[in-house]
């Protein structure tokens, strides 16, 4: 199977990203959508969110760069499974004005998530 680490899609008119198939399967316990450091978004399969950067967020009480992660993530954070049949997920409209998306959506492999951004990003 063939490694992806870049594709472009449209959404459509219901705001869903067709997840390409051979990428399904890192995200058959969910996604977890979030802001990103800058003008784009994160998207982690749930495993990973749970297993990776929870734990990375839960660190010092008095850490201010902890808290500040913290909000720059769980503000307007989605998680949700993908549908079924055309794996596909929904992004919200406020994630999507944050990242300036339209319709168009370039998605890049960071690793062990991913980053949405606009074409022009």
């Amino acid at each position: 199977m063939a490694k992806v680490d870049y594709f472009e899609r449209k959404l459509d008119d219901k705001r869903r990203l067709t997840l390409p198939s051979e990428l399904r399967n890192q995200f058959l316990s969910g996604a977890v959508i979030t802001r990103g450091f800058g003008q784009y978004l994160h998207l982690y399969p749930k495993d990973v969110w749970d297993n990776i950067v929870e734990p990375k967020l839960a660190g010092d009480i008095l850490d201010e760069q902890i808290a500040d992660l913290n909000v720059q993530f769980r503000m307007g954070k989605v998680e949700q499974l993908p549908d079924g049949k055309q794996g596909r997920i929904v992004l919200e409209q406020h994630l999507l004005d944050y990242a300036g998306i339209h319709r168009d959506v370039v998605v890049v492999g960071v690793g062990r998530y991913w980053r949405l951004m606009a074409p022009h990003s």
